[in-house]
């Protein structure tokens, strides 16, 4: 009597352990259907988009000599002497803008020796030409017999005047590390770490190629931002997690949730009246360019700025509801909301604190300029500097609290949904199984 009870759990048992571990199922043809419907428009859009404002290239344009905008070469330090910072008249020969040190009243010198170095130009026209540069004690930036260095050529400066040392070459120790980081993410990742660099090389492609041009050209920063997040996210997010309804789930709260800082950014830009105009590069840019929109370029970067944390949340949320899901297919919509967004509650309290940790790390030396000259918090909140990363941060942390209901919400509703298809899948292969079970009692 026992047998008839115990043989059919088997299979049951074998069918629930290949459902809750084995790939997701995949979701029936209606849904795909709708999930088509919506996003094959958006992607239609997105190409279109990228077809109307792509860029011939940056446009040309007189070179000023100041900052970003000089003309470089590369270089190397062939010597470095020590000399009297009087023999060489180091107030004469400022270097890179410095200001040479104040000399001793009591014995009119400097406090230490300067540096007299030779550079010789290895690139351009000027190749093997030698110039001396002086270095003061002081000087935040040394340099070394060998290294190699980045130099700024100034041609309606005196011939001896006409090059100086800009910046140190940093190519191979940023090579090498970026050859790790890759490394690294193969290692662990494999085959998802090696789709995760082609996407974030061509996600690097958008941006260089794409979004920084056409801004240039002239174009509406809000719609060149617009169309350039949405090719990275959808580049990104079907590369590195495959043509699933999964992925387009997450692909919509992300749609979404770019949607919503969209329009608090530019809401609360124009109500601060935040130019965007901040800085000496944000400066350089609109003497150059002065037909681009500058508070529209700050709503560009913190839309683009957003977007990779939005991936990392509505991804996660999404397999989450997902795995929820095949652990337990009886769930409702309502039981899977509830268990993602439990899951989601801790996400955004380690995504939200990275993302406003990120950007105070990135403004540190301004907060401590604020806080040398004793300025208040209302104060320091006030300055145009500061208000700009608070609304990036602010702005782009609502998008991240967002984007966990909206996702885990839209997950929950496919997921449900799909039940019909994922139990008539259950209930076609029952019969096979309790089939086989019964031929087993009738031979024993």
């Amino acid at each position: 009597m026992t047998s008839p009870h115990i043989v059919p759990e088997q299979p049951s048992h074998q069918h629930a352990h290949t459902h809750s571990h084995g790939p997701a199922a995949p979701v029936s043809k209606h849904l795909r259907k709708v999930i088509a419907a919506v996003l094959i428009p958006f992607a239609a859009a997105v190409a279109v988009g990228l077809v109307v404002l792509w860029p011939g290239g940056a446009p040309a344009h007189e070179r000023t000599g100041v900052g970003f905008d000089r003309q470089t070469q590369q270089a190397k330090v062939v010597n470095i002497d020590k000399v009297d910072c009087k023999d060489v008249n180091a107030a004469q020969l400022p270097v890179d803008g410095e200001t040479p040190p104040a000399k001793d009243p009591a014995t009119g010198g400097g406090a230490a020796d300067c540096e007299k170095a030779t550079v010789e130009v290895t690139s351009g026209d000027d190749k093997g030409r030698t110039f001396i540069e002086v270095i003061q004690p002081g000087a935040p930036r040394q340099l070394r017999e060998g290294q190699e260095v980045v130099v700024a050529y100034a041609p309606d400066a005196p011939h001896d005047l006409q090059y100086s040392v800009t910046d140190v070459n940093r190519k191979f120790p940023m090579a090498l590390l970026a050859g790790i980081f890759a490394v690294a993410v193969v290692v662990v990742g494999r085959l998802r770490g090696v789709m995760a660099l082609v996407a974030l090389a061509l996600s690097f492609g958008v941006l260089t190629l794409f979004i920084l041009p056409a801004i240039l050209q002239g174009s509406n920063p809000l719609v060149v931002a617009v169309v350039g997040a949405s090719a990275i996210m959808l580049i990104a997010l079907y590369i590195c997690h495959g043509l699933t309804a999964r992925t387009s789930v997450a692909v919509v709260g992300t749609l979404i949730s770019l949607l919503l800082i969209g329009l608090l950014g530019s809401l609360f830009i124009g109500w601060a009246s935040l130019s965007g105009n901040t800085d000496d590069s944000t400066g350089l840019i609109h003497g150059l360019y002065p037909h681009i929109d500058m508070s529209g370029l700050l709503l560009a970067g913190v839309i683009i700025g957003s977007l990779g944390v939005l991936d990392d949340v509505t991804v996660t949320q999404t397999s989450a509801v997902w795995e929820l899901h095949q652990a337990d297919p009886t769930m409702s919509a309502k039981q899977l909301y509830r268990a993602g967004i439990r899951i989601g509650r801790d996400h955004i309290a380690s995504v939200v604190n990275t993302l406003v940790l990120a950007y105070a790390g990135a403004a540190l030396p301004l907060l401590l300029l604020f806080s040398i000259a004793q300025s208040s918090v209302g104060t320091v909140a006030n300055s145009e500097l500061v208000a700009e990363e608070i609304v990036r941060t602010l702005v782009g942390s609502i998008g991240l609290v967002a984007s966990v209901p909206v996702t885990t919400a839209l997950a929950a509703l496919v997921v449900s949904a799909d039940r019909t298809g994922v139990g008539a899948e259950a209930g076609a292969s029952a019969p096979v199984r309790s089939g086989r079970g019964r031929r087993r009692r009738a031979k024993a």
